[in-house]
Protein backbone atom coordinates (compact mmCIF):
# COMPACT_ATOMS: atom_id res chain seq x y z
CA UNK A 1 0.00 0.00 0.00
CA UNK A 2 1.62 3.27 -1.04
CA UNK A 3 0.08 6.99 0.62
CA UNK A 4 -1.33 8.12 -2.69
CA UNK A 5 -4.01 4.48 -2.62
CA UNK A 6 -4.84 5.83 0.83
CA UNK A 7 -8.49 6.67 1.11
CA UNK A 8 -10.92 7.28 3.99
CA UNK A 9 -13.88 3.92 5.00
CA UNK A 10 -16.75 3.89 2.89
CA UNK A 11 -19.77 6.30 4.38
CA UNK A 12 -16.78 8.70 6.40
CA UNK A 13 -17.19 11.61 4.34
CA UNK A 14 -19.85 13.81 3.12
CA UNK A 15 -19.70 16.13 0.22
CA UNK A 16 -19.87 19.65 1.45
CA UNK A 17 -22.78 21.44 0.54
CA UNK A 18 -22.45 24.58 -2.34
CA UNK A 19 -25.02 26.66 -1.92
CA UNK A 20 -25.82 29.95 -3.89
CA UNK A 21 -25.19 27.66 -7.07
CA UNK A 22 -28.31 27.66 -8.77
CA UNK A 23 -32.18 25.95 -8.06
CA UNK A 24 -31.25 22.99 -9.34
CA UNK A 25 -29.02 22.38 -6.40
CA UNK A 26 -31.95 22.97 -3.88
CA UNK A 27 -30.03 25.59 -1.94
CA UNK A 28 -29.65 28.33 -5.11
CA UNK A 29 -31.38 31.53 -4.93
CA UNK A 30 -31.39 32.65 -1.06
CA UNK A 31 -28.75 29.89 -0.28
CA UNK A 32 -31.00 28.37 2.56
CA UNK A 33 -31.18 31.31 4.29
CA UNK A 34 -35.20 32.11 3.79
CA UNK A 35 -36.56 35.59 2.82
CA UNK A 36 -34.99 38.85 4.33
CA UNK A 37 -34.67 38.77 8.28
CA UNK A 38 -31.99 39.65 10.50
CA UNK A 39 -30.21 36.40 10.03
CA UNK A 40 -30.58 36.22 5.90
CA UNK A 41 -28.62 39.73 5.43
CA UNK A 42 -24.31 39.76 5.44
CA UNK A 43 -23.05 40.02 8.76
CA UNK A 44 -26.61 39.59 10.33
CA UNK A 45 -27.18 37.42 13.70
CA UNK A 46 -26.39 38.36 17.26
CA UNK A 47 -23.49 38.18 19.35
CA UNK A 48 -22.86 35.14 21.37
CA UNK A 49 -24.52 35.52 24.61
CA UNK A 50 -27.43 37.53 23.39
CA UNK A 51 -30.84 36.49 24.21
CA UNK A 52 -33.10 38.08 22.40
CA UNK A 53 -33.61 41.27 24.21
CA UNK A 54 -34.18 38.95 27.43
CA UNK A 55 -31.41 40.05 30.36
CA UNK A 56 -28.46 37.28 29.72
CA UNK A 57 -27.43 35.20 32.07
CA UNK A 58 -23.96 36.72 32.23
CA UNK A 59 -25.56 40.17 33.38
CA UNK A 60 -28.03 38.33 35.94
CA UNK A 61 -25.48 36.27 38.04
CA UNK A 62 -23.77 38.52 40.71
CA UNK A 63 -20.42 39.43 40.51
CA UNK A 64 -17.96 37.21 42.56
CA UNK A 65 -14.65 37.99 43.87
CA UNK A 66 -11.69 40.67 43.25
CA UNK A 67 -8.86 40.38 41.03
CA UNK A 68 -5.70 42.47 42.41
CA UNK A 69 -4.18 44.00 39.44
CA UNK A 70 -1.42 44.75 40.96
CA UNK A 71 -0.38 40.93 42.66
CA UNK A 72 3.17 39.75 42.05
CA UNK A 73 3.65 36.03 40.14
CA UNK A 74 6.47 33.99 40.71
CA UNK A 75 8.01 31.55 39.13
CA UNK A 76 8.64 28.22 41.81
CA UNK A 77 11.25 26.33 42.02
CA UNK A 78 11.39 23.71 44.41
CA UNK A 79 15.15 23.04 46.12
CA UNK A 80 15.44 19.56 44.38
CA UNK A 81 15.17 20.28 41.50
CA UNK A 82 18.37 22.92 41.59
CA UNK A 83 20.30 19.17 41.90
CA UNK A 84 20.61 19.74 38.34
CA UNK A 85 23.72 22.31 38.66
CA UNK A 86 27.09 21.50 38.96
CA UNK A 87 28.96 21.51 42.63
CA UNK A 88 29.94 25.24 43.13
CA UNK A 89 27.85 26.70 40.87
CA UNK A 90 25.60 30.32 41.13
CA UNK A 91 22.06 29.54 40.70
CA UNK A 92 20.26 32.66 39.00
CA UNK A 93 17.09 33.39 36.90
CA UNK A 94 19.81 33.07 33.24
CA UNK A 95 20.93 29.79 35.00
CA UNK A 96 17.81 28.81 35.31
CA UNK A 97 15.82 29.49 32.11
CA UNK A 98 19.18 28.27 30.25
CA UNK A 99 18.84 24.38 32.33
CA UNK A 100 15.15 24.36 30.66
CA UNK A 101 13.55 24.50 34.76
CA UNK A 102 11.91 27.96 33.55
CA UNK A 103 10.83 29.00 30.86
CA UNK A 104 9.33 32.73 32.14
CA UNK A 105 10.61 34.19 35.02
CA UNK A 106 7.09 36.01 35.73
CA UNK A 107 7.75 38.79 38.47
CA UNK A 108 10.33 37.29 40.02
CA UNK A 109 11.75 33.43 41.30
CA UNK A 110 10.54 32.34 44.56
CA UNK A 111 12.52 29.10 46.06
CA UNK A 112 10.35 26.37 47.70
CA UNK A 113 11.67 23.80 50.53
CA UNK A 114 10.45 20.61 48.43
CA UNK A 115 12.78 17.67 48.30
CA UNK A 116 16.58 17.32 49.32
CA UNK A 117 19.60 19.39 47.77
CA UNK A 118 22.93 17.50 47.45
CA UNK A 119 24.86 20.10 46.62
CA UNK A 120 26.71 23.41 47.52
CA UNK A 121 25.08 26.67 45.94
CA UNK A 122 25.24 30.13 45.31
CA UNK A 123 21.11 30.63 44.74
CA UNK A 124 20.06 33.95 43.62
CA UNK A 125 16.19 34.91 43.72
CA UNK A 126 13.59 37.17 44.70
CA UNK A 127 12.22 34.97 47.61
CA UNK A 128 12.88 31.95 49.83
CA UNK A 129 10.71 29.95 51.93
CA UNK A 130 12.65 29.26 55.33
CA UNK A 131 12.59 25.72 55.10
CA UNK A 132 14.34 26.12 51.26
CA UNK A 133 16.70 28.56 53.01
CA UNK A 134 17.59 26.20 55.64
CA UNK A 135 18.33 23.44 53.24
CA UNK A 136 20.09 25.47 51.16
CA UNK A 137 22.97 26.56 53.86
CA UNK A 138 22.73 23.39 55.38
CA UNK A 139 24.24 21.83 52.06
CA UNK A 140 27.04 24.50 52.64
CA UNK A 141 25.52 26.80 50.04
CA UNK A 142 24.76 30.48 50.33
CA UNK A 143 21.28 32.53 49.48
CA UNK A 144 20.87 36.32 47.72
CA UNK A 145 18.09 37.92 47.76
CA UNK A 146 17.84 40.35 44.46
Amino acid sequence: MKLHELSPAPGSTKTRNRVGRGIGSGNGKTSGRGHKGQNARSGGGVRPGFEGGQMPLYRRLPKRGFKNIFAKVYAEVNVETLNRFEDGATVDPVALIEAGILKNVLDGIRILGKGELKKKLTVRANGFTKSAQEKIEAAGGTIEVI
